[in-house]
């Protein structure tokens, strides 16, 4: 009976006796667990499932992120665990204990360990569910659901991650136990790694493999385009970081030691020394810190950009809160669709204003040069091409109110990305630029995910010949309007205007109106909740999946400074015996924070920088083209992280000098 109690009592006693580096372990796998089931909760909840499509999807993306992070982030911290109770395990060892008695040991901490985690996790997940599932709603401007449900699936996904990884955090540390010399675990972390050479071929490799990442987000013109190579270039600058924060750190201390005037004073000679000797470790750690600010950094402020510029993106899809789109319109079919529109739009109470009222020909092609195209087809790639709106000059007067005169070979050009100069090509008849059109309103949903984008204004008569020519492609009439009444009163114009369409072209006395091959009537307002459902649930997403980076970040810095603490204390204790003063202490351990603390938040604001671009075309793709938006987030959030990250050194910088001193 004695002996069937010896394992869990001292299991017990040895968290406890280990406190200082179980509490944060414990409470960092009881919020991950209850961020866990939460985000499952919200994923198959009833509420959740009536609202839209994207958003069922973005909650199930986040429990695969949730359950991929937490595993890798759990077994890097029990790293942390076990590199610190080497000395104690090896005492174990020394004084009778076998192996097997160890691995009990090890599977009575991880049994107690895992049974706090899921009834904590699960009890705070369950707590705090309906509050997230509140501010999700908020979020996506749906109706918060009345009642309480507890999610089975939630508890029942959440045993099944957790046990899996403690499991094989388990087998992890006994396979350690196993391979491991009593003596070195005896000695454990009082072993130093020499001291590292300069790694030239790794520090050129990394600069490689940022240069590469970095060149593939300032290059990458094309949104769609930006999807696929966005992953690209974020595992080169992962590879990149690594390398670079492994070797590159390695020859900033040597170059550093190798300065006299600098090296050889107190509050530089203790921390450049320490540091240089268990390098290979510590560069791990900083690149980790490093590349988990830039998620951080990354997913807020794109996040809270796609939110805030919900209202910018409707306007880029809709330029009208009505938009009317008919195919080929002949006769007088036109006249007749715009007098049923408009009275449609009066008949509901509303009074229509801002008129866009245009026929065009639309079309995607590859442009070379000045040729925008020798055949007009669309292009089902659109990585590297020019959307391409052609009109007629009075349809263009009509709509700008301007008297342009146009002859033959004679154009107005709308060219935003001054590709074109002084002439150009169409269907192999040059054209010369009369003038250049300062601004022609996005009549296209896809205006905002292709590349180039011109519009070119050619003679009615030109136009004419260009319309009758083509077989694959016929010209469109765009007629929007905007309206000043309520949301329900414009979606039951839009409802009024879709009938008439259908009816327009009826006459009572069976005069032919005109014929066309399709006609649409579409809303802004209709498409605003799914808009905001898709957006809330990416900022709520990325919110989200940033707390459990932020609080990933944190653990590491104060792991990192516990374990730099303890490994620094013998070496402290030595130089006050030689006379060093606790003021000189606290003036190396600031000189270290300053020379490599800060580097990693440094190092992720130039990986952002760097990604600036490319994000703001990945924003394109949801029809987001305000810049300026997405500038201000980014600089907001860095200004937040580096702050909360200030904060958490100040902390842990104090537990490091505890330990020292």
């Amino acid at each position: 009976m004695r002996k069937t109690s010896f394992y869990p009592k001292l299991a017990a006693e040895n968290i406890r006796r280990n406190k200082q580096f179980y509490l944060p372990f414990i409470l960092t796998c009881v919020a991950t667990a209850a961020m866990f089931y939460i985000m499952c909760f919200l994923t198959y909840n009833s509420a959740t499932l009536e609202l839209h499509a994207a958003l069922y999807f973005i909650m199930q993306l986040g429990c695969i992120v949730i359950a991929l992070f937490s595993t890798i982030f759990l077994f890097y911290t029990n790293s942390f665990l076990m590199k610190r109770r080497q000395k104690e395990i090896g005492l174990y060892n020394i004084l009778g204990m076998g192996k097997g008695n160890i691995a009990g040991i090890l599977f009575f901490e991880t049994l107690y360990v895992a049974l706090i985690t899921l009834v904590c996790g699960i009890a705070l997940g369950i707590l705090l569910s309906k509050l997230t599932l509140l501010a999700l709603c908020k979020l996506v401007a749906f109706d918060v659901p009345y009642g309480f449900e507890i999610s089975i699936k939630g508890i029942l996904y959440s045993v099944y991650l957790f046990c899996g990884i403690f499991l094989l955090i388990l087998i992890s540390n006994l396979i350690r136990i196993r391979l491991s010399n009593p003596i070195e675990l005896l000695r454990g972390s009082n072993v130093g790694e020499k001291e590292p050479k300069t790694k030239w071929v790794l520090a050129i490799l990394g600069i490689l493999a940022l240069g590469a990442g970095y060149w593939i987000a300032i290059v990458t013109e094309a949104p769609l385009q930006a999807i696929l190579l966005f992953f690209v270039a974020v595992i080169l600058v992962i590879i990149g970081t690594y390398l670079l924060f492994t070797a590159s750190s390695i020859a900033l201390l040597k170059r550093l030691k190798n300065r006299p005037k600098y090296y050889y004073t107190t509050r530089h000679f203790i921390p450049v020394s320490g540091m240089i000797y268990r390098m290979k470790q510590n560069a791990v750690g900083l690149a980790n810190i490093c590349i988990l600010a830039t998620m951080v950094l990354v997913m807020v402020s794109g996040t809270v950009c796609l939110y805030l510029g919900t209202e910018d993106a409707l306007k880029s899809m809709y330029p009208t809160d009505i938009v009317v789109r008919v195919g080929e319109p002949t006769g007088n079919a036109r006249e007749a669709l715009t007098s049923a529109v408009n009275k449609a739009a009066t008949d509901s109470g509303l009074e229509p204003s801002g008129a866009i009222d245009l026929l065009y020909l639309s079309f995607s092609t590859k442009a070379e040069g000045k040729n925008i195209a020798d055949s007009l087809h669309q292009y089902t790639d659109h990585n590297d091409n020019s959307d391409v709106t052609l009109t007629s000059v009075s349809e263009y007067n009509k709509l700008a109110g301007d008297t342009a005169a146009l002859s033959q070979g004679e154009a107005l050009v709308y060219d935003p990305n001054s590709r074109l100069d002084g002439s150009f090509s169409l269907l192999g008849k040059e054209y010369t630029i009369k003038r250049e059109i300062e601004y022609f309103p996005d009549l296209s949903k896809s205006a905002t995910i292709i590349p180039y984008r011109f519009v070119i204004v050619v003679s009615d008569d030109a136009f004419a010949e260009i319309c009758a020519a083509q077989t694959e492609l016929k010209p469109v009439w765009y007629y929007g309007f905007d309206l000043n009444g309520t949301t329900e009163q414009k979606l039951a114009c839009r409802d009024a205007v879709d009938a008439a369409l259908g009816t327009a072209l009826t006459s009572a006395d069976g005069t032919d109106l005109g014929h066309y091959t399709y006609a649409s009537a579409s809303c802004r307002e209709a498409d605003r909740a799914n808009i905001y459902s898709m957006n809330g649930g990416f900022l709520f997403l990325g919110l989200f999946l940033g707390l459990v980076f932020l609080m990933a970040t944190v653990l590491i810095i104060y792991y990192k400074q516990l374990s730099e603490g303890y490994d620094d204390k013998e070496r402290f204790v030595i130089m006050q015996k030689v006379g060093l003063s606790q003021p000189e202490i606290r003036k190396a351990i600031r000189s270290q924070v300053l020379v490599v603390f800060f580097l990693p938040l440094g190092m992720a604001v130039i990986h952002i920088a760097f990604a600036f671009k490319m994000i703001t075309k990945l924003l394109l793709v949801f029809n987001l083209t305000n810049v300026n938006l997405f500038a201000i987030c980014t600089l907001c959030t860095v200004a937040l992280f580096a702050l909360i990250y200030g904060v958490v050194y100040i902390l842990t910088a104090k537990v490091y000098y505890k330990i020292v001193s």
